[in-house]
């Protein structure tokens, strides 16, 4: 099972920086063995204020106590708060993950669709498939890289596309739009991100 995990970490005041050197280099070496295991898919920074020390990572465990094991194992961990989402399959995932393209700007969209009430299921089936269809396309189109379901009505997915403006573009011709409120989250790179290494070795 997949999980998408919010790292938040804070020092306490008065650590010295030679400590805290020491912990982040042994959490980088450790990362890259869960990394190894199939623990650590993915890792990412979000948008950041001042003083913020924040990480988005895709993690992968048999379930959310083998999950909890790989996370304190961490060593950062005893800085660190996380918070896990559960992430179910949806039925528009690509069969098969977009690679990884290095340079291409990665986001992560939160969606919750609200149906009209009153509207007709015949309305809804069509736009449900239409949707389906224009998720193959953007996949083919390497711009879709991942979609899950998050809860009931709820769904997030991976992209990575040229610029904002694209991303823009897609989420707002979606043939769910009109139903959807949606959240863009830009990402940047994290150091230790698995893609990101094995995109530097080959």
């Amino acid at each position: 099972m997949q999980y998408l995990v919010t790292m938040t970490t804070q020092v306490p005041a008065g650590v010295p920086d030679k400590t805290v050197e020491d912990v982040r280099g042994r959490e980088s070496i450790h990362t890259a063995e869960l990394a190894a295991a199939g623990h650590v898919l993915r890792l990412w920074r979000p948008p950041l204020q001042p003083g913020e020390w924040r990480t988005l990572g895709l993690f992968e465990g048999e379930d959310e106590d083998q999950l909890e094991a790989v996370l304190a194992s961490m060593p950062l961990r005893i800085w660190r708060h996380d918070q896990v989402t559960p992430l179910q399959p949806h039925p528009n995932d690509p069969t098969s993950p977009t690679p990884f393209r290095t340079g291409a700007m990665e986001y992560f969209t939160t969606f919750t669709v609200t149906i009209p009430d009153g509207t007709d299921p015949a309305v809804v089936d069509e736009k449900y498939a239409a949707e389906a269809n224009n998720s193959r396309e953007l996949a083919a189109k390497g711009k879709l890289v991942r979609l899950w379901r998050t809860g009931e009505g709820h769904a997030l997915g991976l992209w990575q596309t040229d610029n904002d403006d694209e991303m823009q573009t897609i989420v707002s011709t979606l043939p769910l739009a009109e139903w959807l409120q949606t959240d863009t989250i830009p990402l940047t790179p994290h150091p230790s991100d698995p893609a990101h290494l094995a995109s530097r070795n080959t």
